[in-house]
């Protein structure tokens, strides 16, 4: 499998695999931030959170979803709290964004909190225009 080179890239990173890439990227990040994608976004979003969750990392963990892409994996997420499978804190692990700016202050709040981050709080973020 060949994969073209971005050449305006200011970094270029090879790796054997895909988990020697993802492990790779988890080291470097100070936050993760999931935009609107397919499978192998949503794998990599739940791999983070669980390992947010499981206290691997403390680093925030945010969805920006400007159109409610992810707005059914909110609700399922709210259902297995509802019904016992998951705890409320787990799930306010994640932060839900719907613009950039949102996102930005998500992530801010988050790095300067990360012992204490309490990401609930920006449940009402979603609100704003």
């Amino acid at each position: 499998h060949v994969e073209i080179t971005d050449h305006d890239a200011d970094d270029l990173v090879v790796t054997e695999d895909m988990r020697s890439r993802k492990a790779l990227m988890d080291a470097r990040a100070d936050a993760f931030l999931a935009l609107p994608g397919g499978l192998g976004t949503l794998e990599e979003l739940l791999e983070i959170w669980v390992a947010r969750t499981l206290g691997l990392h403390d680093k925030p963990v945010v969805v920006l979803d400007p159109d409610g892409l992810f707005d059914p994996l909110k609700a399922q997420v709210q259902a297995f709290v509802d019904q016992g499978f998951l705890r409320q804190s787990a799930a306010d692990a994640l932060i839900w964004t719907r613009s950039v700016d949102q996102a930005i202050e998500a992530i801010e709040f988050g790095l300067g909190h990360q012992a204490h981050l309490s990401p609930s709080g920006y449940e009402v973020l979603e609100d704003q225009p």
